[in-house]
């Protein structure tokens, strides 16, 4: 359902988007959802008035594979990619002025500190 200001992902283009770099919202939802179709003109109206971020929207009854790489078990969930690194992940639909707080948190993260965390979160993991 791309709009103006939004775009379609599949599992085709899924890694192209988030790769371009910058910052990249996913909004992953279902025609049948309610809350998906509540939430829909707040995440527009962001994308308007963010025209230097991406924001995508993945269907999860279209993009099943897509669905399940990120476990996806409630929708509407909203991740955000910046520089290619995951830094939010929630399901639930925010209120327009809770979003505008997240892309501004998003905006204004140290991302040298988050790749150190991530560095430190993988060293963890592998031993």
């Amino acid at each position: 359902m791309t709009t103006k200001h939004t775009r379609d992902l599949s599992k085709d283009d899924f890694a192209t988007t988030i790769g371009s770099g910058g910052i990249v919202l996913v909004d992953f939802w279902a025609e049948w959802c309610g809350p998906c179709r509540m939430f829909a003109p707040t995440y527009e109206a962001a994308a308007a008035q963010n025209t230097d971020l991406v924001f995508g929207k993945v269907d999860t009854e279209a993009q099943p594979e897509l669905a399940a790489a990120f476990q996806i078990r409630s929708i509407p969930t909203l991740m955000a990619f910046r520089d290619e690194i995951l830094v939010f992940s929630q399901p639930g639909a925010l209120p327009a002025a809770g979003l505008d707080d997240l892309i501004g948190q998003i905006r204004g993260l140290d991302m040298d500190e988050v790749r150190l965390k991530v560095a430190a979160e993988h060293t963890a993991t592998a031993s």
